[in-house]
């Protein structure tokens, strides 16, 4: 009795499906994070804001040759959060956790910001 294996490009199915999972676990991976307060709130002429935290930045990705934080898009009510959300623990002096997306899109050698909030 034989089995057919359904393909799709002639790569089977399970492989294609394997090759995602290990794709998303991988570029998961990839992507820093930080828990400290800010020390640094800074904004350029050119849009681009950066932050830095106490504590260790863990799981950088190759690009992130510095250990600076960049806000991907001050433009978009996204960025525009995050930014409120760093100046807020700034100035009260809390603890921030920051995740990075694993990219250095915005800036060639520091992470983008995937999600920051003020820890409790």
């Amino acid at each position: 009795m034989s089995r057919t294996v359904r393909t799709i490009f002639g790569i089977p199915v399970r492989v294609q499906v394997a090759a995602l999972i290990l794709g998303g676990a991988l570029s998961a991976a990839s992507a820093g994070s930080q828990t400290g307060t800010v020390q640094i709130l800074y904004g350029r002429s050119d849009g681009l804001h950066l932050v830095t935290l106490s504590g260790a930045h863990m799981n950088k990705p190759a690009c992130a040759s510095w250990d600076y934080w960049i806000i991907k898009n001050e433009s978009t009510s996204f960025g525009r959060s995050q930014f409120a959300t760093l100046l807020a623990a700034k100035l009260s002096g809390d603890q921030v956790s920051i995740t990075g997306d694993g990219t250095c899109s915005r800036w060639p050698d520091g992470e983008d910001i995937q999600s920051v909030y003020i820890d409790p």
